[in-house]
């Protein structure tokens, strides 16, 4: 079978002499006619410790692709900052940002008709846009994770992204100094690479090279290492090879598959994110997963990483200790993991792991099974009267299991930012954060700022969050987001009043107000819907085509 089956289509067909004119325009020679097409899908920009690497990484990867014997085309996409537009309204365009990354994947790979599809991606929504969009061409391809950041360092203090967000909150607190607090910000992100801690870009690297469509080491290797350099080199002869075998995105992503990846990511201690992203990954694969399975998953899994944001270490750390695929090796041991998935190694993931040393007996990274952090997942999913079609809480076991607390409610993140800075919220206080869902804020914006501002402010152990937005997968603390149905179309946290006792039960995976169904229904008859925040462009048209939380927010919902 040719490499060449998909481009052949303008390269080889004489009815197409305009196609083949303008590639060679383009610099093709009659010798590239003949190459399979390899794009090269990139989400760099300047402006953006995350991305403003990628272009380069994707000079590494054409030369690898051009050494293989391959012809390497390379175009961009976009990405948004997280955290960059994290506390102001450009937070509503992160989550959108995913799909547009999968519909211009699909756009130009389907006009241009290439053969295979290499994303090199950063930021938390840049990986599974890129996924989605891969998995909709079905065409041979491998994700490139960008790598992780170094630490900062500020007074012998290692900081990352989260150090700046929660330092604000101690100068609200008056509990920093103008020096300290300036020294923070400036030295907290000191160059190229994702947020690093098991945040969301490395929440999603880890579980995307557990689920096999990167390849070893991805997700570990830091932005600026010459193991990310290496990796990046060697794209080109593994492209080659899924090329030989015709090895697509769905026959590597099954349910089998991702459950090896969300199993990786809640030993990891990762972010919240996960649920909403592997969600929208299967729906885009046509394999069924709900919120059930991943609480049946969580009940089965326990969390060993002592990573941040809640543990001590970075993800740079778990690069030195073997990274992911040494961790893959003790878990499919004990059992965890399916080990007969394939892999865009072109092996499957136990044929991969055999050729990879063990965690070093000396490391204090990951736990042991038998002394786990937590002995169930940290990600728990919630129902009750307040989440009828269900929630996401990160619950790690140092914030506890359980919350009982009375409502103080805004209905912006920027009101409670505002309440917080004012010292509204009280100690045994529930804080609800609603009208911030997909529909409601629209875009469904992550909270770092507010939960960072708490902790800053001496709160984090004393008060929990609840919202029908997002958390950053540098929050911690006691939270429970995208609570569903949301308040914008009538959900019931669109109903809780300041003062109502509120309950949170992650060991019977449980949240409830106490209010009676009577009073509830009276509050409905007087309920009110807001006009939609948006009436025109991007946001407009993302409301109008947004599934909920529960579905993964997925816009294809036909």
């Amino acid at each position: 079978m040719p490499l060449n089956k998909i481009s052949s289509k303008l390269t080889q067909d004489t009815n197409q002499p305009a196609s083949q004119a303008m590639l060679y325009g383009a610099g093709f020679s009659e010798e590239d006619m003949n190459k399979a097409q390899v794009a090269i899908a990139s989400t760099g920009y300047e402006g953006n410790t995350c991305n403003m690497h990628l272009n380069d990484l994707a000079l590494l990867i054409k030369e690898g692709v051009k050494k293989a014997g391959l012809k390497p085309l390379q175009f961009n996409t976009i990405g948004v900052s997280d955290g960059m537009s994290m506390g102001t309204d450009g937070m509503r365009f992160s989550l959108v940002s995913r799909d547009i990354i999968a519909d211009s994947i699909e756009a130009i790979s389907s006009a241009h008709y290439y053969d295979s599809i290499v994303s090199i991606v950063g930021c938390d929504k840049n990986m599974p846009g890129a996924v989605m969009g891969m998995v909709r061409m079905n065409r041979p391809g491998i994700m490139v994770y960008g790598g992780t950041i170094r630490s900062g360092v500020w007074k012998g203090e290692k900081l990352n992204i989260v150090s700046a967000f929660e330092a604000l909150g101690k100068k609200f607190a008056h509990a920093i100094t103008e020096e300290d607090f300036k020294g923070i910000v400036q030295h907290a992100v000191p160059g190229a690479g994702a947020c690093g801690g098991m945040y969301t870009a490395n929440t999603m690297a880890a579980a995307i090279e557990a689920m096999g469509l990167a390849l070893p080491y991805s997700s570990t290797a830091p932005a600026t290492s010459e193991k990310k350099r290496n990796e990046c080199l060697a794209v080109g002869e593994a492209v080659k090879i899924l090329l030989e075998k015709d090895l697509k995105p769905k026959d590597i992503i099954t349910y089998e598959s991702i459950c090896n990846g969300i199993r990786v990511a809640m030993i990891l201690g990762g972010s919240t994110n996960l649920v909403l992203h592997f969600l929208a990954i299967a729906k885009t694969a046509g394999i069924k997963l709900t919120l059930k399975d991943f609480q049946a998953l969580s009940d089965k899994t326990p969390m060993l990483a002592d990573l941040k944001p809640s543990g001590k270490y970075m993800m740079e750390d778990m690069d030195s200790i073997g990274g992911v695929p040494s961790i893959m090796k003790m878990l499919m041991k004990e059992g965890f993991l399916f080990g007969d998935c394939m892999t865009v190694t072109g092996k499957t993931l136990k044929e991969n792991l055999a050729l990879y040393p063990e965690l070093p007996k000396d490391q204090d990274i990951i736990m042991p099974l038998s002394n786990p952090i937590k002995k169930e997942g940290h990600l728990q999913i919630l129902w009750g009267n307040l989440a009828p079609e269900g929630s996401v809480a990160k619950i790690t076991g140092k914030e506890g299991v359980k919350f009982e607390g009375t409502a103080i409610c805004y209905d912006s993140e920027k009101a409670l930012n505002e309440g917080i800075e004012k010292g509204e919220v009280k100690a045994g206080h529930v804080v609800v954060i609603r009208y911030e869902g997909p529909k409601g804020a629209p875009g469904m914006p992550e909270m770092l700022k507010p939960t960072a501002l708490l902790i800053g402010a001496g709160l984090g152990d004393s008060v929990a969050l609840i919202t029908d937005g997002r958390f950053s997968g540098g929050t911690h603390g006691f939270v429970v987001g995208h609570i569903t149905p949301e308040a914008q179309e009538g959900g019931n946290i669109g109903l809780v009043k300041n003062g109502d006792k509120i309950s949170i039960d992650a060991v019977n995976n449980k949240i409830d107000m106490h209010v009676s169904d009577a009073e509830l229904a009276e509050r409905r008859k007087a309920w009110i819907k807001p006009a939609y925040k948006a009436t025109s462009g991007l946001l407009y048209k993302y409301l109008r085509t947004v599934s909920s939380a529960s579905e993964g927010c997925v816009t294809d919902t036909f």
